[in-house]
């Protein structure tokens, strides 16, 4: 049985990053990567088609990636909302894991990393999305117990000691 074809967004600060992640990620022949270069773009894309993760930047002075995730969360005109958001960010500050958590970012990637760690965790989301079948929350749920110490640029969001933010 042939893997379901996943749509990956990518909306990144730089062009030429861009076009790297793109094409690493477009080398998995069940990805359709559709790189957007703007927020208007991206989320008018996913008004008429749905998308299984976004990859977004902290470095974008256009389109922050806490505000991409926080206005696509927010907008009810997009049918499919069992999506993931995955961020890159030069510095992970404690301000910027309040904003990721207010948002609903589901994971934060420390650059500069390898494009192909980047693929690596879209295949690990997908995979661990897959297992769940329940959606957004339990996904962010799961996320929250798991030991990220194995990944060096992985920023756990959700820690025990705070509890998970229900929308």
């Amino acid at each position: 049985m042939a893997e379901p074809v996943r749509t990956i967004a990518v909306l990144v600060a730089n062009p030429a990053l861009s076009s790297i992640l793109s094409m690493v990620l477009a080398s998995v022949p069940s990805f359709r990567v559709r790189p957007f270069e703007s927020e208007l773009a991206l989320v008018t894309y996913m008004r008429l088609a749905p998308v299984d993760v976004v990859v977004t930047d902290f470095d974008s002075a256009a389109a922050r990636a806490d505000r991409v995730a926080r206005d696509l969360r927010a907008d009810q005109s997009i049918p499919h909302h069992d999506y993931q958001v995955i961020a890159l960010a030069s510095v992970v500050s404690p301000e910027t894991k309040e904003l990721c958590i207010a948002s609903g970012i589901d994971e934060v990637i420390v650059k500069p990393m390898s494009p192909r760690y980047l693929l690596e965790r879209v295949q690990s989301r997908l995979a661990r999305r897959a297992a769940s079948f329940a959606g957004y929350r339990s996904v962010r749920a799961a996320s929250a117990r798991r030991d990220f110490s194995q990944y060096g640029n992985v920023i756990p969001l959700w820690t025990r000691e705070r509890p998970l933010p229900t929308h």
